[in-house]
């Protein structure tokens, strides 16, 4: 069964800008066939398990219908579990983001009853709710059914292998009969059929099978992680396996905008695609992917379709997709021309529910990893070094340095002590120079930055499992703070003294941001470090202002500085930065 754009399924604006929001830029096969008939008033019996994104089928069409100026119960979902129900009711509530005055409450057993007391009272639209906790506030006189629209039966089959077929028809039988009805079943026996030939009428059958696409020279893996340590966690898998080449895939365009800018500024190499960018810009980014002119492409599924690459070592996941088959198609795209690949997902919270649909749906095979620890991402990568050096050792393809070695010797050092010194001296140079000490009274405006790829964080990251500790500097190495962009700081005023000139073998940079993007010197202490490869303290005083801010660069850097800042992203704003004008120097 084919997918088609939402844009032509005939929405409403509201529901087309939830979407676009949410990064659903193409609705699935499901979703394509349920919601014309929804929308059109039929009923709906559909073929379909969890994992086929069948909560939008129906709720895109729900919510459409439900009348905001009735404060009443107009939508009844009925779920097997608590679990399926939160996860209706969250889905409901993002898919009505832009539909003011829409309110869902779920309602299930094992929470508190004034809670839902309180919601049912201020005139909830739409209620998601087990069968038993439903039945028990109908017995209540809590929930009335006397302006209700839509109801829809989710894992029906589900339902009725836990025992809730007498509750199903005692909740049937009470709304009105003139209403819509959504039958959703991943089987269909018997007792479904009976219910269906019972309470619908003349329904619209849509069948989505069921397809195991799992791709044989794949090796799937997942994580289960906090939302606020994937950044983390990326970058551990990443070196932990040493991959120079693949896809992280997210779901929204502002997350890929944002995960962009974090591993920039942390020194990966990455660019960006989503359908924000021009064409000509897109097919730029995927021809210069394709040549390996950068190490990953982070993207939305629908701006990813169609780029053809054949020797990728790995698929992320940094966001769950949407369903099974979008999971597949994003999982094909390592594995190719016979070469093995890997997928690697990220899963948080409730979305390990998810999963385990999706896994069942799709038949895929995919195992649970542990996070990754500090200490081992580190021993992996002197692995690498090592077998560099062993390497060029067997094939002797380097210059003899046999009398400098002997000075070293005669002046008394060992010989372990200086081939220790030398890899010392080559790892610090494959993260950059060596930072200068940074003049005390700059110590408050500028925040160090770490040795480029990998940086690690100084915060507590929260794996499965437990919380890792917090990790300590090694051999010197000061760590900056890295802002989770689940978390928006709070807006914050900067009291510093007006600047009184220039500091000596300093140059003022302006950049086109400023508090109202809500800006930390952090941010661009880190960005310019990261991008540049220079050390942080090249970076003098910040002067944050509303629209702008000045920054001192070190006179001989600054017009590096600017070339390299110029058009990255800081805070989702485009950079433009400039010399300030003389009399602001």
């Amino acid at each position: 069964m084919e997918k088609r754009p939402f844009a032509e399924l005939g929405l409403s604006a509201e529901i087309l800008k939830a979407v676009d929001k949410l990064g659903y830029e193409e609705a699935s096969p499901i979703q394509t066939a349920v919601i014309p008939h929804g929308l059109a008033g039929r009923d709906v019996v559909g073929q379909s398990a969890t994992g086929s994104g069948k909560t939008a089928a129906f709720a895109i069409p729900a919510i459409e219908k439900v009348d905001v100026k009735v404060r009443a119960v107009q939508v009844l979902v009925l779920c097997p579990t608590r679990e399926l129900a939160v996860q209706v009711a969250e889905e409901f509530g993002k898919l009505a983001f832009f539909k003011k005055g829409l309110l869902e409450v779920p309602i299930y057993g094992g929470q508190s009853y004034e809670r839902q007391f309180r919601a049912l009272h201020a005139g909830a639209q739409v209620v998601i709710g087990t069968p038993g906790r439903v039945m028990d506030h109908m017995e209540r006189g809590t929930l009335k059914f006397d302006a209700l629209r839509i109801v829809v039966l989710d894992e029906a089959d589900r339902m009725l292998d836990m025992g809730f077929r007498d509750d199903i028809e005692h909740i049937l039988k009470a709304v009105p009969p003139a209403r819509q009805l959504f039958f959703f079943s991943a089987t269909m026996p018997r007792a479904i059929q009976e219910l269906i030939k019972r309470y619908s009428r003349d329904p619209a059958w849509v069948k989505i099978e069921a397809h195991a696409q799992n791709a044989p020279q794949v090796e799937q893996v997942y994580y289960e992680v906090d939302r606020r340590s994937k950044i983390e966690l990326l970058t551990r898998v990443i070196d932990l396996h040493d991959f120079r080449h693949g896809i992280v895939f997210c779901s929204t365009k502002i997350m890929v905008d944002e995960l962009d800018e974090h591993l920039h500024a942390r020194g990966y190499s990455v660019d960006r695609l989503h359908g924000d960018l021009t064409q000509m810009q897109r097919n730029r980014v995927m021809e210069k992917f394709k040549r390996h002119g950068f190490e990953f492409l982070i993207a939305t599924d629908v701006a990813a379709r169609g780029l053809d690459v054949d020797d990728l070592e790995v698929v992320f996941n940094y966001d769950l997709p949407n369903d099974a088959e979008d999971y597949t198609h994003r999982i094909g795209r390592t594995g190719r021309a016979g070469k093995k690949g890997r997928a690697v997902t990220f899963v948080s919270d409730r979305e390990i529910y998810k999963l385990q649909n999706m896994v069942h749906y799709a038949k895929l095979k995919i195992r649970r990893e542990r996070a990754p620890s500090l200490g081992e991402v580190e021993e992996a990568r002197e692995n690498v070094f090592l077998e560099k050096l062993q390497a060029t050792l067997a094939e002797k393809k380097f210059k003899s340095h046999d009398a400098m070695i002997d000075r070293l010797l005669d002046q008394g050092y060992a010989s372990t002590d200086i081939a220790s010194a030398l890899i010392h001296l080559l790892q610090s140079a494959e993260t950059g120079p060596i930072p200068k000490p940074v003049p005390a009274a700059k110590v408050q405006h500028v925040v160090p930055h770490a040795p480029i790829r990998p940086v690690q964080v100084p915060a507590p990251v929260s794996f499965a499992g437990g919380t890792a500790p917090r990790p300590t500097a090694a051999r010197g190495e000061s760590r900056p703070p890295v802002e989770c962009k689940e978390h928006k700081p709070a807006k914050r005023t900067y009291e510093r003294k007006p600047r009184t000139g220039r500091e000596e073998g300093f140059t003022t940079v302006v950049f086109n941001i400023g508090r109202e993007h809500l800006v930390t010197p952090a941010d661009l202490v880190g960005k310019i470090a990261g991008v540049t490869r220079l050390p942080a303290n090249i970076v003098g005083a910040i002067d944050i202002h509303e629209t702008h801010t000045d920054v001192d660069v070190a006179t001989e850097h600054a017009t590096l500085v600017m070339q390299k800042l110029s058009g990255i992203r800081i805070k989702n704003q485009s950079m433009k930065p400039a010399l300030a004008p003389a009399t602001a120097r």
